[in-house]
């Protein structure tokens, strides 16, 4: 399972022109599962992301979580970060989980998110065309993987 995680001073998906998630300061979440990917990826990323100390303290020092600054986040399920660019110029979504695998997970995922931070979080719809807008704030963007663990 991986992540992109983005820094935002706002951020929004909008579907057939509907805003459908919006969020001020927090983070924007791309989310790329594998048919490997289980529910113990679903617990570490979620600590993981909800405890990332990303956000300025009062001495402008990177050392504040989403949790320390009741920040938002909205997750957006991003198969394409699955891809393989190995062979050739067209990538390959092989490693990519089929949505009846990757449906329930990202689901799961948004709920431990909400559960691990004490609030809703926002998202897009699985598979729909989705216009993502943000304001990275930094800009700070990090991947993570939980396959990379140690």
């Amino acid at each position: 399972m991986k992540v992109v995680v983005q820094r935002v001073t706002e951020a929004s998906v909008t579907i057939n022109q509907k805003v459908v998630s919006k969020i001020n300061s927090g983070l924007l979440i791309l989310l790329g599962i594998e048919a490997e990917d289980t529910h113990e990826d679903i617990n570490w990323l979620s600590k993981k992301v909800s405890n990332l100390r990303i956000f300025n303290d009062e001495n402008d020092v990177m050392n504040k979580s989403l949790i320390n600054i009741d920040g938002d986040a909205i997750v957006v399920s991003q198969f394409t970060l699955q891809a393989s660019t190995k062979k050739g110029n067209r990538p390959s979504y092989l490693k990519a989980a089929k949505p009846e695998i990757s449906i329930p997970l990202y689901e799961s995922f948004v709920k431990q998110l909400e559960k691990d931070l004490g609030k809703k979080v926002g998202t897009g719809t699985f598979g729909a065309d989705m216009k993502v807008s943000l304001l990275n704030d930094g800009p700070v963007t990090i991947i993570i993987d939980s396959k990379n663990k140690i």
